[in-house]
């Protein structure tokens, strides 16, 4: 780049000379790391003999803080699959359909549409439904606070803003609007063979039956820990714990119940620039408010598993 380099860092742009002189030890290291260029990474075009792994997608429901290198865009079709209730038959579906385009080293933007399926019967509380629909929309957004390659750990801050008109979890027409936000830190405890992820989640909406014409308001808040490793060149495998609860109101106001999930996880780079990973999660411990009995089968579900394609161009 020649003597008067420009380091962006979080969107600012700071000029060569003096100021490159005086920059502290750790900026300095975050500038000689993103100069050398994007690396290989699993799920998406590893080079060969490359040995980099992408984060974000090893851990299952957990998130890891990679985002991709300035200037790639990916395609990702995510499969989230809700199973069991305390009686009846419960199944529901939901496929996140996004398109990702990393606008700067720190920073990505992916709209999304999102479609799913229901199949519900004699479940207390619960309509009878079985039915494929259009759900609605969404627009993810994601920072990069902290390069995990540079920095004791990493750090990404989420945030997605959504609409739907489907509840995925009832089947029924609604009209919703609704955000989730999310710090995903991950550390490398081994190069290139072992990772662990911690991340906290917070999400929030309004949604209107549009039966019934009545507002309801409701918000929720999780913790994920997942630990993966690589046992194979092309194959990174784990498991992850996660810590639910849910609310009435947008701003945590009433409890409604708790959930703990347990599960394996993990990623395969299954071609040139495509990825598969997902898990399957199991409630093992959990409760419902005003409900005696073991598991939170009225907030939550059984079993929640993910599939995620990740093809990158």
């Amino acid at each position: 780049m020649g003597a008067a380099t420009v380091l962006t860092l979080g969107g600012l742009a700071l000029g060569g000379g003096a100021a490159a002189a005086e920059q502290p030890q750790w900026l300095s290291a975050y500038a000689s790391a993103t100069q050398a260029g994007p690396a290989g990474k699993i799920g998406a075009a590893p080079a060969p003999g490359d040995d980099h792994v992408d984060t974000e997608h090893i851990f299952g429901f957990t998130m890891g803080s990679d985002i991709g290198a300035k200037g790639e865009i990916e395609l990702e079709i995510e499969n989230v699959g809700l199973f069991g209730k305390r009686s009846g038959s419960y199944f529901a579906t939901s496929t996140l359909n996004l398109m990702k385009f990393t606008l700067t080293d720190s920073f990505r933007i992916a709209p999304a549409v999102a479609w799913g399926s229901n199949r519900i019967r004699n479940v207390a509380g619960f309509d009878d439904h079985q039915q494929v629909s259009v759900q609605g929309g969404a627009v993810e957004l994601r920072y990069k606070v902290l390069d995990r390659e540079v920095m004791p750990f990493g750090l990404t801050l989420h945030a997605q803003p959504g609409w739907n008109r489907v509840d995925e979890a009832t089947g029924r027409r609604v009209e919703q609007y609704g955000s989730e936000f999310a710090a995903l830190m991950d550390k490398e405890f081994i190069k290139d063979r072992l990772w662990g992820a911690v991340n906290l989640w917070y999400g929030a909406g309004a949604s209107k039956d549009l039966v019934a014409r009545e507002w309801s308001h409701d918000s929720d808040v999780a913790i994920h820990v997942a630990l993966s490793g690589r046992v194979a060149p092309v194959l990174v495998v784990g498991a992850e714990m996660r810590y639910l609860r849910a609310y009435e109101g947008m701003g945590l106001d009433r409890l409604k119940g708790e959930a703990l999930y347990l599960g394996p996880t993990f990623s395969w780079h299954i071609a040139k620039n495509a990825g598969l990973s997902g898990t399957v999660n199991v409630q093992v411990a959990g409760k419902a408010i005003d409900d005696p009995r073991s598991l939170d089968l009225a907030n939550f579900e059984r079993v929640q598993a993910l599939l995620r394609f990740n093809l990158l161009f």
